[in-house]
């Protein structure tokens, strides 16, 4: 029997009504945009906005699918995250609708209804999805029965960040179109770089793109720069996610999917790494009312509709707080040449030997999708950096692999190889403790690890060997500390969500610093957090 849902979009700045049918047609979609006259978009004229439209597009949507108001079998709406004010209209709109229709209501995640309109326009079956837009910036893959964030801005996100920046600037908004405009006639200013983990962060890169315009450097070296920067960031992690899960598809979603140099950069990452690149029909990428309508189908059939008491707002809906049980997580793995151990995001790692001794090469190869000036800084930075770190760990107490020796000029490092498993395949609550006793070891000693995964984390002769430090760095403050276990906390996840917290109390009792556990605890607790 085939199904019919509208749904309601009004998260932000958009308004929009679609209506799908359960065999994923898109029978009709309508909507319409508010364009601030100055400054951002102010939640109390979004929802005057979204008053205004809705009534009046629901029946041009009805109109344009051919159907009555009695075919429809289903109401679903945005129930967050999104700005308060317009959450309450679009939730207020869905429940008259499907009270004077005597209609079942449901309300969805509008983060998850990007990725899943995605994955019905393109095929994509199991992706590694980057969302971006001006109110989200998330990599997002299911791991465990539901959608996983492994990496998420830690400030603003990237919209917010090019929308900011045009308005200050006198670009205009939305800033993301004048940017790429003037970023093709640019050149390459140096710009702040910030990935702290699975993480990115926007604030210090728009807070240096601006201080450039007010010296006067051209805007078109700027915008090429912000761009360039910000996109390297995003794709970097991206490749991160896709690294550690092995999954063979990267899309692309969310309303920044239009820039078309962002688009490139991450397509080539996809294919450098053996994986498909998917991008849903531009008018998808955006917020609209079809991908609630669908997102909403696929709940009720696994869940049922919502009683009227469970449709109150979620204005911070986090991607990871629904169950997702239709997934197929079957993966396909890229076969790796004999000589090269692993793929890793940023490295590859090669068989070698130093001395008649087993070794292992870490070559930091070139990335084509980042312009070779980044390319270049980052490569040439992080290896230095790393070199260091590993030696300095060491004298913390800390097993790190023995440097044999360091190649700037090709941007390697030759070092011992492990004989050892992965953490993340025999790991349980022992292991766990000991894992938190060694990292306070580092952090005491102001070395902040940067990557701390269960794949970056190895067992060999019942010793815990920690390996690529190529994010790392120093630092003494407890934020730093702070995001370098919940690096920890995301990677633990995503190898059984069930007994994730389990391990992760067990680190922490192990790391034995209650300054810094709470400040985790601060760090989650922020907006930043809960987009």
């Amino acid at each position: 029997m085939i199904l019919i849902s509208l749904g309601i979009e009004g998260t932000a700045e958009k308004t929009g009504v679609g209506i799908v049918d359960s065999d994923g047609k898109i029978l009709a979609m309508a909507g319409k945009q508010l364009f601030p006259e100055e400054g951002g978009i102010h939640p109390r004229l979004a929802a005057e906005h979204h008053a205004k439209w809705i009534p009046e597009l629901i029946p041009q949507a009805v109109e344009e699918s051919g159907l009555s108001y009695s075919d429809i079998d289903l109401i679903s709406f945005s129930q967050g995250p999104g700005l308060g004010p317009a959450l309450r209209i679009v939730a207020t709109s869905a429940r008259s609708l499907a009270l004077s229709l005597n209609k079942p209501i449901i309300g969805v995640n509008h983060c998850i209804g990007h990725v899943e309109v995605g994955k019905l326009d393109t095929g994509a079956v199991n992706p590694v999805s980057l969302y971006v837009s001006g109110g989200n910036s998330q990599v997002i893959a299911y791991e465990s029965g539901r959608y996983r964030i492994f990496g998420e801005t830690l400030d603003i996100a990237i919209g917010n960040c090019l929308d900011h920046f045009g308005r200050e600037t006198g670009l205009g908004h939305p800033g993301g179109p004048v940017i790429e405009k003037l970023a093709k006639k640019g050149s390459y200013i140096d710009l702040p770089y910030v990935v702290k983990g699975m993480d990115f962060s926007f604030s210090g890169l728009l807070s240096a793109a601006l201080r450039q315009a007010q010296r006067g450097t051209p805007m078109e070296d700027i915008c090429f720069s912000l761009q360039e920067t910000a996109f390297s960031m995003l794709v970097e992690v991206t490749e991160r996610a896709l690294s550690h899960t092995q999954k063979d598809e990267v899309m692309l979603c969310g309303g920044v999917s239009a820039n078309s140099r962002l688009r490139e950069m991450l397509k080539t990452m996809s294919e450098e790494h053996g994986a498909k690149f998917y991008m849903p029909e531009m008018k998808l990428c955006g917020d609209n009312g079809v991908m609630i309508a669908w997102l909403g189908l696929l709940m009720c059939r696994e869940f049922g509709p919502m009683d009227l008491s469970q449709t109150g707002i979620i204005q911070k809906f986090r991607t990871d707080e629904v169950d997702i049980p239709w997934i197929d997580n079957t993966k396909s793995y890229l076969k790796l040449d004999d000589n090269l151990i692993a793929k890793g995001a940023e490295s590859n790692i090669v068989k070698s030997s130093y001395l008649g001794e087993k070794a292992v090469l870490k070559d930091r190869v070139s990335k084509n999708y980042r312009i070779s000036q980044i390319d270049d800084k980052i490569r040439k930075a992080r290896t230095k950096e790393e070199a260091k770190l590993l030696s300095d760990a060491k004298r913390a107490g800390v097993r790190t692999p023995v440097l044999y020796d360091i190649d700037l000029e090709n941007k390697a490092i030759l070092m011992e190889e492990i004989d050892g498993v992965m953490v993340k395949d025999v790991i349980n609550e022992e292991l766990s403790f000991a894992m938190g006793e060694e990292i306070s070891k580092l952090h005491s000693a102001g070395i902040i690890h940067g990557d701390i995964t269960s794949s970056n984390i190895m067992l060999s002769d019942d010793q815990l060997v920690f390996i690529d430090f190529g994010l790392g760095r120093y630092s003494d403050l407890d934020e730093d500390k702070a995001v370098d276990l919940l690096v920890l906390k995301k990677s633990l996840q995503s190898i059984d969500y069930n007994l994730a917290l389990k391990y992760f109390d067990a680190v922490l009792k192990g790391y034995a610093n209650d300054r810094v556990a709470d400040k985790i605890s601060d760090i989650e607790s922020r907006g930043r957090y809960t987009h």
